[in-house]
């Protein structure tokens, strides 16, 4: 089939590589604009129009994908389908009746469970033992189309959500083209997704990732590592904002926020049981360990976070 593929995140391009060497014939990319990145806030391409550079094919990077213009581009491309992985934006039913087999998404869940933007963020967060990839057809209501096909992934204990969603990315891929596969030669039938069991993954903001450290150590341990390496969790220390990288369990226990610093550790305590600080990251400098950050504050027996 001829194919146009969407995506704009690094975790997009495992699915681009296994397109480009696939049977398909892949006949474009389509991305998004290039975008004020870093500190000097120069305008870079996405990873996707980086790495299309060597492939030889067309790259779109309409401003909106409700744009006529790119309506006419991808018309000129003929595509048979449309392959997506993290475009990062919606698609209008004008762009979705252009392929004759429509557009075919890459999701990071086994739907109808977490639908949304941060699918994987939320497994962690939620403490599901499992999840996975879903291919669907793109429909107007968000990650509701039919599905093709699935893949399973189990959430290690220690996964942050970066960890989980690069094994996904690898795996899913396979998935993305098999589905093409099947569409291709009439083997696979899209089945309607269930109506229970659907749950939502809105995009987690940076006050989402605040830590409450009145909470159980279990749930902050969810939720520091649901939120790394983006949007980051964290807490304020002297008024002064720090970025908390993944905890292990520590032994005793600590009023909710009290800090304790050791000569090789750094004891935090919660709403049941101690937790020990990894890398942390004040505003403006690199991650560094924990024990470096209070030796350079001269922490010495203890502070609080806020």
């Amino acid at each position: 089939m001829r194919v146009v593929f969407a995506g704009t995140p690094e975790v997009a391009l495992p699915s681009l590589r296994a397109i480009s060497g696939s049977a398909h014939e892949l006949v474009g990319i389509l991305t998004r604009p290039d975008a004020p990145t870093g500190r000097g806030r120069r305008l870079s391409a996405s990873p996707v129009a980086d790495a299309a550079d060597g492939l030889g094919v067309p790259v779109l990077k309409p401003e909106h994908p409700r744009d006529p213009d790119f309506h006419d581009e991808l018309r000129a491309l003929a595509p048979d389908v449309c392959a997506v992985v993290a475009y990062g934006a919606l698609l209008p039913q004008a762009a979705l009746d252009i392929p004759p087999h429509g557009w075919v998404n890459l999701h990071f869940s086994l739907l109808p469970a977490w639908r949304g933007a941060a699918p994987v963020q939320w497994a962690i967060w939620a403490g599901d033992d499992v999840t996975g990839a879903t291919t669907f057809r793109l429909v107007r209501e968000l990650d509701a189309g039919p599905t093709y096909g699935a893949m399973t992934e189990t959430i290690r204990q220690r996964d942050t959500a970066g960890d989980l969603l690069a094994r996904l990315a690898e795996g899913g891929a396979g998935l993305l083209v098999a589905t093409l596969d099947g569409l291709a030669d009439g083997s696979l039938q899209e089945r309607p997704q269930p109506s229970d069991g659907v749950s939502v993954a809105p995009r987690i903001s940076v006050d989402d990732a605040r830590v409450d450290w009145t909470q159980p150590a279990a749930a902050i341990d969810r939720q520091v590592r649901a939120c790394t390496p983006a949007p980051g969790a964290w807490t304020t220390y002297r008024g002064e904002r720090l970025k908390v990288g993944p905890l292990t369990p520590a032994d005793g226990q600590l009023p909710p926020g009290e800090v304790v610093a050791g000569k090789q550790t750094v004891v935090v305590g919660t709403g049941s049981a101690a937790l020990r600080l990894g890398d942390v990251q004040p505003t403006g400098r690199r991650p560094m360990p924990a024990a470096d950050w209070a030796r350079g504050l001269r922490l010495g027996g203890g502070g609080v976070f806020e």
